[in-house]
């Protein structure tokens, strides 16, 4: 078992834990924002059906609907269902206290104002006559609402009108002047420390869905999204990688480029960190493209996969897009194969030696990481242990990465002829105490662990392809026989 300082751990959990926050309240409502974008391409003017009746619907989808969504999750989040109603309430101030679209402002005032009606509510628990509990619940949830809405409209919404427009023009500053690509410098090494989607869904896509309500299109959509990069490292692992990074290459570029599950690229970076120079050179390319050709998406592409970004794509933009994908995947390819061709005569000796580099390179960065793997524990257990029968996949946003292991467990289970377990995915906030068995990636585990401590926790580099599969399923089959 291996451990870490407290200080690096708490740091480390606490950036992922507010990343994984802010993402939570976006990506339960891609499908709107995607519904939103296909509305747009189609009916307005400038799309593919232009119609002015079914037009009408783009203005108040994005000024209220899609705000409203972010806050009432937000709200859930913070204080279940009525937090998530109050919430809804007082964003309902900053919609109306300004002329933007107020996704900044449902993002700080839904969580913010959930959290004011848990506080409230603590104040009286318990101390309700018995029959006035929902008259008090009611009244009060209204008369915080109202009280929030009014300050939302008068405090809050001029505010975050400010410090939309300044993050707007900072935007439009780097995009003006051609620095944009320098975003990749953050962007990239955020990614493979799995802050993916804070970055993309918690500050790129409401910047994004603002420029693209003004101009029908925005480049910020594409800066994390690009599947470009991933698919050149992934071929440079395939024609010049050694041991298990090369044999696993090619099935995680089919998953990576074609169902838009970015984080099965990561341990591959991460096995060689000097590769992030690669990643960095492929996404400031991509964006270099995208800023020649003036292209963009109309919405989110959530996942990122070469579908949904044509799909999202700009009616002027399709070449723009398509060469930035090309394009980035190429200048990675070339970066990335001239750093294995480098330390491949030293890789092919560790691999003679019995080292696997891929696998070598996990283990370590499980201790920088601070993750922790218990297969032993699991396997040295006897009969008499709680036996599993709930096996739950936990990944940042619950969807992508931790759905693809529960596939693959699933079906080692199916041809095990174990029945009787059950084997399901979800985000790591999600986690409860009906999980008897909690795997994740080994990145992730300490945040895991915390969320669900009576728990069994296997960590796992790659979802896709990890022995500890076969050992949790050996393990699960003595159980049962």
């Amino acid at each position: 078992m291996t451990t870490t300082s407290a200080p690096r751990t708490s740091a480390r959990v606490r950036v992922q834990r507010f990343g994984t926050f802010l993402s939570g309240m976006i990506m339960p409502n891609i499908a709107a924002f995607i519904a939103w974008g296909f509305i747009t391409a189609f009916f307005i003017p400038t799309g593919w059906t232009p119609n002015e009746t079914l037009a009408a619907l783009v203005g108040p989808m994005i000024v209220y609907l899609l705000p409203l969504l972010i806050a009432n999750t937000a709200g859930r989040m913070v204080y279940g269902t009525r937090g998530g109603v109050v919430a809804s309430i007082a964003t309902m101030g900053v919609i109306v206290g300004t002329t933007i679209p107020m996704f900044l402002g449902a993002m700080i005032v839904g969580p913010l104002a959930a959290w004011l009606m848990k506080k409230i509510d603590a104040l009286w628990a318990g101390k309700i006559r018995a029959g006035f509990e929902m008259l008090v619940d009611n009244f009060s949830a209204g008369i915080v609402g109202f009280g929030l809405a009014i300050g939302a409209f008068f405090g809050i919404a001029p505010v975050v009108t400010v410090l939309s427009d300044a993050l707007g023009a900072g935007a439009k500053f780097l995009t003006e002047t051609g620095l944009l690509p320098l975003a990749s410098l953050v962007i990239e090494p955020g990614k493979v420390l799995f802050l993916n989607n804070a970055i993309n869904q918690g500050v790129l896509t409401p910047l994004g869905i603002q420029e693209s309500a003004e101009t029908g299109k925005s480049i910020l959509f594409l800066l994390e999204a690009n599947p470009g990069p991933g698919l050149g490292l992934l071929l440079a692992f395939t024609f010049f990688g050694v041991g298990i990074a090369r044999a696993t290459a090619p099935g995680a570029i089919i998953i990576q480029f074609l169902g838009g599950i970015h984080e099965i690229y990561f341990p591959y970076v991460l096995m060689k960190p000097v590769l992030i120079v690669a990643m960095i050179a492929g996404g400031m390319t991509g964006i270099t493209t995208n800023l020649i050709f003036e292209s963009g998406l109309r919405a989110p592409a959530s996942p990122g996969s070469i579908f949904a970004i044509l799909l999202q794509t700009a009616s002027d933009s399709y070449v723009g897009v398509i060469l930035s994908v090309i394009l980035s995947a190429g200048v990675t390819f070339l970066v990335a194969a001239l750093i294995l061709r480098a330390s491949r005569k030293r890789d092919l000796e560790a691999l003679e030696s019995g080292a696997d580099g891929f696998s070598s390179a996990v283990a370590q960065n499980a201790d920088l990481k601070g993750g922790e793997s218990r297969v032993g524990d699991l396997l040295g257990t006897t009969a008499t242990a709680t036996k599993i029968s709930t096996v739950v996949f936990a990944c940042d946003a619950g969807m992508g990465s931790s759905a693809m292991g529960a596939t693959v467990l699933r079906k080692k289970l199916k041809e095990a002829g174990i029945t009787g377990v059950t084997v399901t995915n979800t985000a790591i906030t999600n986690l409860d105490e009906t999980a008897d068995l909690v795997i994740t990636h080994q990145d992730l585990t300490a945040r895991a662990q915390s969320q669900a401590p009576h728990a069994e926790h296997v960590s796992v580099e790659n979802f896709m392809n990890s022995p500890q599969y076969d050992m949790v399923v050996q393990h699960i089959k003595a159980q049962q026989s």
